[in-house]
C-alpha cells in the first residue's frame, strides 16, 4: 500500500462589501457583494515544492474566474488522504464549501483533517493561537509582512504586483503551517492513525515502524502498552491482553 498522502493546504478570501450606519461594532444593513476566494496555496508532505493558484490565473468574468478557481481547490481536496489546515475546521474548510456549494459542486469525498489551531489550543497554553504567533514562539519563522488590507483592496482591483504578493504570502503560511504541524505532530493523541492508513503495524501520528514498547498504561478499566516512536518521538499506547 503507497504511503498515505498529507496536503497541507491554506486559503485567501476577500471581505464582504455591506453598507452600515456607523464604523464601529457594526451590524450590516445590506451586503452589496458577498466574499469569494481570492486564492489557496498547497504542498504534500515530503515535497519541497509549494503552489498557489489565484484569481488571476484564469479568464473569463470575475463570477467564472471563482468557479473555476473553486472547482481547482475542490479537485484538490480530494487528492489528499490526510489535510492539514490552521483554523481549517471553523474558516479553511468550512468557507471552501460554501464556495463549492453556491457554484453546484458535489460534496468532496469524506478525508481526515488535522486543524493546527485547535490542537495548539487542546495541548498547550499558549498567549496566542495564531500561525505567525505561534511559529514565532516556536521560533520556526513569521509570515511575510504585507500592507495589511490594502493588498487585498489592491487584488480585487486586479494589481498584478499586489497579486504575486498575495500569492507569496499565502505559499509562506502553508511553509509555516508544515513546520508548525511537525513540530506539534509528536503530542497528538488524535491524530489520524499513519499506519492503519497504510495497512501496517506502526506509529499512528507518523507511521513509522520504529517503536518501541516502554512499560504499560493504567486506566480505570484496563492495562495497556505505552510505545515510544523513534523518528517522530510521540508516544501512543495499544491493548494489552490478559490472559
Amino acid at each position: 500500500m503507497s504511503k498515505p498522502k498529507i496536503l497541507f493546504y491554506d486559503i485567501e478570501t476577500a471581505p464582504n462589501l455591506s453598507y452600515t450606519w456607523g464604523i464601529y461594532d457594526q451590524n450590516a444593513i445590506d451586503v452589496k457583494e458577498t466574499w469569494h476566494l481570492l486564492s489557496f496555496a498547497w504542498k504534500y508532505a515530503g515535497d519541497s515544492r509549494v503552489s498557489c493558484l489565484s484569481l488571476r490565473h484564469f479568464k473569463g468574468n470575475a463570477k467564472s474566474k471563482e468557479k473555476a478557481l473553486a472547482k481547482a481547490l475542490h479537485k484538490l481536496l480530494q487528492t489528499a488522504d490526510v489535510t492539514v489546515a490552521h483554523n481549517g475546521d471553523t474558516f479553511d474548510y468550512k468557507k471552501a464549501k460554501a464556495r463549492f456549494i453556491y457554484h453546484g459542486l458535489k460534496p468532496t469525498r469524506i478525508v481526515p483533517s488535522v486543524d493546527t489551531r485547535k490542537v495548539a489550543r487542546k495541548y498547550f497554553a499558549f498567549n496566542s493561537n495564531s500561525l505567525d504567533s505561534l511559529c514565532r514562539f516556536l521560533r520556526i519563522g513569521k509570515k511575510i509582512k504585507t500592507p495589511g488590507f490594502d493588498l487585498w483592496l489592491d487584488c480585487m482591483a486586479n494589481k498584478t504586483k499586489s497579486w504575486k504578493l498575495m500569492e507569496s504570502y499565502n505559499k509562506k503560511d502553508v511553509e509555516l503551517l508544515e513546520k508548525l504541524y511537525n513540530r506539534l505532530l509528536p503530542w497528538m493523541h488524535t491524530h489520524p492513525n499513519m499506519a492503519a492508513l497504510e495497512g501496517k503495524d506502526g506509529c499512528p501520528k507518523c507511521g513509522s515502524k520504529a517503536i518501541e514498547r516502554r512499560g504499560t498504561y493504567a486506566t480505570n478499566t484496563s492495562i495497556r502498552y505505552k510505545w515510544f516512536c523513534q523518528d517522530c518521538r510521540g508516544w501512543h499506547t495499544s491493548p494489552k491482553k490478559i490472559r
